[in-house]
């Protein structure tokens, strides 16, 4: 993925991630991973009357199907750095210290943050 030594966990939401994205032609695409190893993955939510990152919306999953913690998330598009509401709701149910990998269209890492 970039030059670090990623985990095959970590691996595996940022290709989700990413999937999500190009199936979805959205401009991001998410996916998280919970305290058992379950997996949620979104795209954006651009509506008239609801807007979410997509980031927001796969933690928003998370929470909808039962996750009572987050171990790390990624989250793929063109932005260079994670917004704050990305991180607040990382923060909100995973915790502090949970990672938030960051990935370009391609699928490289291009940061690892903790929130």
């Amino acid at each position: 993925m970039s030059g670090t030594t990623v985990d095959p966990e970590d691996a595996k939401i940022v290709t989700l991630a990413r999937s999500a994205r190009a199936r979805n032609s959205a401009s991001e695409g998410a996916a998280v991973r919970d305290e058992t190893g379950r997996t949620y993955v979104a795209s954006t939510v651009d509506l008239p009357s609801l807007r979410l990152t997509a980031l927001q919306t796969a933690v928003a999953m998370a929470v909808a199907g039962g996750a009572r913690g987050l171990e790390a998330a990624a989250v793929v598009g063109k932005a260079e750095a994670v917004a704050e509401a990305d991180r607040e709701a990382v923060r909100d149910l995973g915790g502090a210290g949970t990672p938030i990998h960051l990935a370009g269209p391609d699928g490289k890492i291009a940061a690892t943050v903790e929130v």
